[in-house]
């Protein structure tokens, strides 16, 4: 006897990926409008010392179980640390070392190929040729899309750096939160995780950083929707995903960031659009067609 899934879940399950995607990319577009008002490292320990409260405040109230063992805090803490810590951390001090937007996205854009690769000796996940094909016209759609963007102005090797880290923190911390944090409930990890990485940022601040911010209404604005948003949707979200998906299939998604990101810098920057931007887009498109159709 065969059993059909209930209609609900199969809605979700058509809708999450999309969603994502859609989440994910606004990231940049906050960081566009609050990092001129805050060092990269300042900005990020405000982000992450808000969502720490918020998500703990949800989590005792809910009555949600902590980690049963201080080993799998600690798995938290790691898994936060490469995914927030590492991640924002590089995307946002690479902005800062003046790295265009489109040469941090096409670094970033590297992360489902790495991803594709580590997943099949970690998780014994076998990648088709479909799916490789599929990773290969992401990455030339995201290299299109971004091309129009990158300009010709020569990054620091420092931002660039930056960028690496970044491409390797998602990387790693996908695959980590998939080995070691599976069983982890969401409310109470994600408090280790915010906690944690926010003093790492909190520790560069005071290092490296003035610490000055400038309280004004887009600043605020892009604060509190990188943090409700990005670090409570879409980060919660990802970490669904890569339960219920392989770790290829869900890296797969992050090819649409940047041509999603292009977009909405279109509409809400008039930021235009040349013709080889609208064909990487189509082409990442399908790239990613053929990653997340296998069954």
């Amino acid at each position: 006897m065969k059993f059909s899934a209930p209609a609900a879940d199969v809605r979700w399950t058509h809708w999450a990926p999309a969603l994502f995607v859609f989440l994910w990319s606004t990231g940049f577009i906050g960081a566009r409008l609050g990092t001129p008002y805050a060092e990269p490292f300042t900005f990020l320990a405000i982000r992450m010392a808000i969502a720490t409260l918020l998500l703990l405040v949800l989590a005792v109230a809910m009555g949600a179980p902590w980690p049963a063992t201080k080993r799998l805090a600690v798995h938290a803490a790691i898994a936060g640390i490469l995914v927030h810590g590492a991640y924002l951390g590089g995307v946002f001090t690479a902005v800062a070392h003046q790295v265009p937007l489109g040469q941090v996205a096409l670094i970033a854009g590297l992360q489902p190929i790495l991803t594709a690769w580590l997943a099949r000796p970690l998780f014994g996940e076998q990648v088709t040729r479909q799916q490789w094909v599929g990773m290969l016209l992401g990455f030339i759609g995201v290299a299109l899309v971004v091309s129009s963007k990158t300009g010709t102005a020569i990054a620091s090797p420092l931002g660039l750096g930056f960028s690496v880290v970044a491409l390797v923190g998602i990387t790693a911390g996908t695959l980590y939160q998939k080995r070691f944090c599976a069983g982890m409930d969401l409310r109470t990890g994600g408090v280790i995780q915010f906690a944690t990485s926010g003093l790492v940022f909190f520790a560069f601040a005071m290092a490296f950083e003035t610490r000055e911010v400038a309280w004004t209404g887009e600043f605020v604005f892009a604060l509190g929707w990188l943090t409700l948003v990005l670090s409570l949707g879409a980060i919660s979200l990802l970490y669904v995903l890569i339960r219920r998906g392989a770790a290829a299939k869900v890296a797969g998604l992050f090819f649409l960031t940047p041509p999603v990101t292009a977009l909405m810098a279109f509409v809400l920057f008039d930021e235009t659009l040349a013709l080889p931007a609208l064909a990487g887009m189509v082409v990442t498109a399908l790239g990613v067609a053929l990653v997340v159709r296998v069954r």
